[in-house]
């Protein structure tokens, strides 16, 4: 709830910086890299090692290009021979051991890396599926999703590549910086002056980069819930021809995350220029002034030697700080990254074992009693939808829930599925409390029939044993059977192995409908809940489906939800309800004869 509370923060004041908070969640990301500390910790050595062999190479240079001629030259020659071979015979030998300690670097970090990023998707995902409906209401599919796919991307980009990279150049400029102290304080000296202004550059611009990389992550996420949501609806964006007004709110998307990347790009190509130039001049100087130091000699200056080391020293530490800008950019939008997915994982979920599968075996007869329960959804409170609302529904029999929109019929379903917890009030299922059941458990005695009904995008099959994992093949045909979708389900080519398409849609409404039933048939519940199950079908289709539901219904708790009053009539009682509370109640006959009744007026609008 606070998530998509403050996203929406974030986007409305379009900037966003990370926070205290950032870093601690980053933190908290070192609890999935834990479990291979182990073998991370041999990827550290192998960095080490690598980045040690990349440190000396200057050092063995140096002794080439600066090694004494045979011959005493006023000129500056070249190494002799014997020199050369010896030094060359070293970089032949550590040359390849850098290359098979940068192997394993790379394959420990990725292993540590894929295996810590795996891992949190897994308990990203399992956060999610637990979290209760009132998160769902309050936060966009679609940027949930490029949550756990975008930022898990970026966080692994950085702990394959950037993190290493980030340490490497780290080490190389340490021990550079060392070496060259010993070779010649003074020159040291002179190139540490511009590591401060460098330094501060590198602050200020850090902190510009993390609010536009940000803000290009925000972005990014909105035009990925614009084009879900123009994706899932795209037989309403046809039928009304809203192509126009969705390419322009996506457009508009897509141009803010390129305005704020190119921005970045702006002013970290104006900072790398800036420190290139700082750090060439600093190269420049300090070349002039070492070339008057080697002309002093060995015993008032410094060795030719050691002055083309410094020079080699001074230019891979000038690559080297140069880059680290830009890498610690990088490492601070994954820490930017990271705090988005940690909270989505440590949001607030429903008490439920997803350990292992429920055992689905019956244990309640279906007696249903709501007292003086009060509920507003939590995404509204100031709107009471249910006001000390008294019901009890004996097991076995069938009541129908009728009433205006936005009397509550719905949430009465919602809350028999304990999809939100009440303001007041108790449920209780034979007599007992609702909270005294364990959650998953409670919810596998119920099957819910609704009126949209989604399907999974795999096989008939597949769809109907959702109700059933376990069950056979001759469990899910029967079923199919009974709910009516057995004659239909044989036309088709594959049978039972057709792929009905993502959400269904290589089926009709009433073929949907009839696979909804079938699964609910197979789960053999001892509560149904159907929420206006036959309402958008057609007539032929309406008769399968009531056949069908009549043959699910029988000896059963049934809660039907309807503003069809025929599809309610034969219906042990009907619940009339208005503006959250129980107005009447009774058979049809009953509340028929009420004069001046609600549903006396409903019957006449509806049956005249």
């Amino acid at each position: 709830m606070a998530f998509g509370k403050n996203r929406v923060q974030s986007k409305k004041n379009g900037k966003v910086s990370l926070t205290k908070n950032s870093y601690t969640q980053a933190k908290n990301f070192l609890s999935y890299v834990k479990p291979y500390s182990g073998i991370y910790f041999l990827g550290f050595i192998f960095l080490l090692l690598s980045s040690g062999v990349s440190a000396s190479l200057p050092i063995f240079l140096g002794q080439i290009l600066g090694a004494e001629a045979t011959e005493f030259s006023s000129e500056w020659e070249f190494a002799s021979s014997n020199n050369i071979y010896g030094v060359l015979t070293i970089l032949a030998l550590i040359l390849p051991l850098q290359a098979l300690f940068s192997f394993f670097r790379i394959i420990t970090f990725h292993y540590v890396t894929h295996s810590a990023i795996k891992d949190m998707r897994q308990n990203a995902f399992s956060v999610l599926i637990k979290s209760p409906m009132a998160y769902f209401d309050t936060s966009k599919t679609g940027e949930t999703i490029s949550r756990i796919s975008n930022d898990t991307e970026q966080i692994q980009e950085t702990l394959t590549t950037t993190i290493a990279e980030f340490l490497r150049q780290i080490i190389i400029v340490a021990v550079g910086l060392i070496y060259i102290f010993i070779i010649s304080p003074k020159l040291v000296l002179i190139m540490l002056a511009v590591i401060p202004v460098a330094a501060i550059t590198a602050v200020l611009f850090g902190k510009f980069i993390k609010k536009l990389s940000r803000s290009a992550q925000n972005e990014t996420a909105t035009s990925n819930h614009i084009l879900e949501e123009a994706l899932v609806g795209i037989k309403n964006l046809k039928a009304y021809t809203n192509e126009f007004i969705e390419l322009s709110k996506y457009s508009k998307a897509v141009q803010k995350v390129k305005g704020y990347n190119m921005k970045a790009a702006l002013w970290r190509g104006m900072f790398v220029a800036f420190i290139v130039t700082i750090m060439v001049g600093a190269i420049v100087f300090i070349i002039w002034q070492g070339i008057e130091m080697v002309q002093l000699g060995p015993s008032e200056g410094i060795h030719k030697k050691e002055f083309f080391q410094f020079i080699l020293f001074t230019v891979m530490l000038g690559t080297s700080i140069g880059s680290l800008p830009d890498l610690f950019a990088k490492i601070q939008k994954a820490i930017g990254a990271t705090e988005n997915v940690m909270e989505i994982i440590q949001q607030e979920t429903e008490d439920i074992d997803i350990s292992q599968p429920v055992s689905g075996d019956k244990f309640l007869k279906g007696a249903i009693d709501f007292k003086n329960v009060r509920f507003a959804y939590p995404s509204r409170k100031e709107i009471q939808i249910l006001e000390d609302l008294n019901l009890q529904i004996k097991a076995g029999e069938q009541v129908a829930l009728v009433g205006p929109s936005g009397s509550g019929k719905s949430t009465i379903a919602s809350l028999l599925l304990q999809f939100y917890a009440l303001d007041g009030g108790t449920i209780t299922f034979d007599g007992i409390d609702a909270s005294s059941y364990a959650l998953n458990e409670l919810r596998s005695q119920m099957a819910f029939v609704p009126q949209e009904v989604i399907l999974l995008g795999g096989s008939i099959e597949e769809n109907i044993r959702y109700g059933k994992p376990t069950a056979s093949y001759e469990e899910v045909k029967e079923a199919a059977r009974k709910a009516n979708a057995l004659s239909f389900i044989e036309e088709f080519p594959d049978k039972f192995k057709t792929i009905v398409g993502d959400r269904g849609i290589q089926l009709s409404g009433g073929q949907r409908q009839r696979i909804a039933i079938a699964r609910a048939i197979l789960r053999d519940p001892s509560i149904l809940i159907l929420d206006e199950a036959t309402s958008a079908l057609d007539s032929e289709s309406e008769v399968a489906v009531q056949d069908a539901l009549s043959k699910l219904m029988h000896g059963r708790t049934s809660i039907i939800i309807a503003h069809r009053l025929s599809t309610v009539k034969k219906a042990d009682a009907i619940v009339v309800l208005e503006k959250g509370q129980i107005v009447e109640q009774g058979t049809h006959d009953e509340l028929t004869a009420i004069h001046n009744g609600v549903y006396q007026k409903l019957s006449q609008l509806q049956f005249s």
